[in-house]
């Protein structure tokens, strides 16, 4: 009878889930799998996404005299896919041709983004293009931020990016961001500013708290000519290049929580104003 119940015993372990195997594939890399239902990031309740034309679901097309106009058809940007899809609230906080610098200075301001009652679980920022490609804002570094006081930070692209962290620390101090890299879009000519935004993004996420960098440059897709032949509409993307944008962030976060189950903890208190009690 002992030797029954333990057959029995190794008969069910075999047949058990292995949630190791299942949460923590071997060697898996961000975009290995891409989640198709509920990811992770709908353990936020709320999200912001910051950022430019490709942030606010931008469509450029021409007239038939070839002069191009540009829509924000925020419906079709990727972070409300990504809110659509978990269920949550998500903010577009982005224009197109958005700046790191004009964000800081007088958009969001003027938008009411700074606004305590706007203030979320987490921020996706998307910025640069404009900054770097676009204005030819010098990147700078991590000596450019002020530890103490944002308002001090140089007036480079990496001074704008971490005074907007930190101003959104003020209204969300246990909010969690992802500082998404740019994609690799297969051009020589521009890899050295790119791989210097990239590096300012993971100085970032070490000099910041509960922050976490989306390297598509990495692990992402190359945007080379058959790409965007597929997925862009002239200098933007498509409906479906913007669903397959949310595809991409969304597994990236899931992966991110997934690998830091730690960190995500108490991801349900962020802005809860009623803790009158300590975790651990």
């Amino acid at each position: 009878m002992i030797e029954d119940a333990k057959r029995q015993l190794r008969r069910k372990k075999e047949v058990n889930m292995d949630w190791n195997q299942y949460l923590y594939r071997e060697n898996e890399k961000p975009l290995d799998q891409l989640v198709g239902a509920y990811s992770r990031t709908s353990i936020f309740r709320s999200i912001a996404f910051v950022g430019d034309s490709l942030s606010s679901g931008e469509f450029q097309i021409p007239d038939n005299k070839g002069t191009y106009s540009y829509f924000d058809m925020f419906q079709y940007s990727w972070g409300q896919h990504i809110a659509r899809k978990n269920g949550l609230t998500g903010y577009s906080f982005s224009r197109g041709g958005m700046t790191a610098e004009e964000y800081i200075e007088s958009f969001a301001e003027k938008m009411g983004y700074w606004d305590e009652k706007k203030a979320v679980q987490a921020y996706v920022i998307a910025l640069g293009v404009n900054d770097i490609y676009n204005r030819g804002m010098e990147i700078g570094g991590i000596e450019d931020v002020d530890p103490n006081d944002y308002r001090n930070n140089k007036p480079t692209f990496t001074g704008y990016y971490a005074a907007i962290v930190s101003r959104y620390k003020e209204i969300s101090p246990d909010a969690k961001f992802f500082f998404v890299t740019f994609p690799n879009e297969d051009k020589p000519s521009r890899i050295e500013k790119t791989q210097g935004m990239i590096k300012v993004l993971y100085d970032l996420a070490e000099h910041f708290d509960n922050a976490y960098v989306i390297d598509l440059f990495k692990y992402g897709p190359v945007y080379d000519a058959k790409f965007k032949q597929k997925y862009f509409l002239h200098g933007h993307m498509t409906p479906e290049g913007y669903l397959f944008t949310a595809e991409l962030i969304d597994s990236y976060i899931d992966y991110i929580i997934r690998h830091n189950p730690e960190d995500f903890k108490l991801a349900g208190f962020i802005n809860y104003t009623e803790r009158r009690w300590k975790y651990d």
